[in-house]
């Protein structure tokens, strides 16, 4: 076997030592997003440093454990934190937790994340669901010699989000009053905020909201064959007119104040598996 798969026969064994369990849905807490593991009974949590061969997240606002546990009546997987391209890691490090995830049998991946507003229509606080991604700014972590006992060589990206799990997200929100908006999102790797002239030529391409996460690990549970659900917490706005500056503080303030809606919409979307 490949470094990479000895690796992931390692860190999956070691996580079936402390609990197995035929759970089959998987998500990532992005930044401020952290407190639906409150809404999780949980079985079992296991500190990233303690885990072979998984990085260790940095980042103000994000956890550092992978837990099991109960939400809405199913067995999920939850990563509380995830990796950053701009923390140093490789493509293959930002993503490798998906990987354990899809050999510990998970199926459905729910991710979300802060983002930048790029649409003039989004206001703070607005949720997007995403329905498309812009990759062309990121490293894609599939670079390298194909594991065929993950995926193909060449995956299809023309469904990158479920359009089933859309939908039911869609009528989530409608049937509790809670305003979607849904969009592209544009991957990049930061750790900048972006400039104007960056704002404007993302918008020009066709994306909706910016942000420093998501893509990498998107593009790695499509190549395992996984249904894919992201949302977007639009926690700062880069089409305005006046001379604001955007910092990490307000980002996490706005993810947090918008985290009932999120939790609401992530558990009866878990709920409808």
């Amino acid at each position: 076997m490949s470094v990479l798969m000895n690796q992931l026969a390692e860190t999956t064994a070691f996580i079936k030592q402390k609990i197995n369990t035929d759970a089959s849905v998987g998500i990532i807490l992005g930044s401020g997003l952290g407190n639906l593991a409150n809404e999780i009974t949980i079985d079992c949590s296991i500190p990233y440093s303690e885990i072979p061969h998984f990085p260790v997240s940095t980042v103000e606002g994000h956890g550092g454990s992978l837990m099991l546990g109960e939400l809405s009546g199913k067995k999920v997987w939850v990563m509380s934190g995830r990796f950053h391209y701009y923390e140093g890691y490789t493509p293959q490090q930002v993503t490798y937790p998906v990987r354990v995830m899809h050999l510990l049998g998970v199926k459905t991946l729910l991710l979300s994340n802060a983002a930048g507003g790029v649409n003039p229509a989004f206001s703070v606080g607005d949720l997007m669901v995403i329905t498309d991604h812009i990759s062309m700014f990121v490293v894609n972590p599939l670079l390298g010699k194909n594991e065929d006992a993950l995926g193909t060589r060449f995956p299809d990206m023309s469904e990158p989000y479920s359009k089933v799990l859309v939908a039911k997200a869609m009528q989530i929100a409608a049937d509790n009053g809670i305003q979607l908006k849904q969009g592209v999102y544009t991957g990049v790797t930061g750790p900048t905020f972006e400039t104007r002239a960056e704002y404007k030529m993302i918008h020009a391409l066709g994306g909706d909201a910016v942000g420093m996460s998501t893509v990498q690990e998107n593009i790695v549970a499509v190549h395992c064959g996984m249904q894919v659900f992201a949302t977007s917490v639009i926690t700062d706005l880069g089409i305005r007119e006046e001379e604001n500056v955007i910092t990490h503080e307000e980002v996490l303030q706005a993810a947090k104040e918008a985290e009932p809606k999120l939790t609401l919409l992530f558990k009866a979307l878990v709920a409808g598996l």
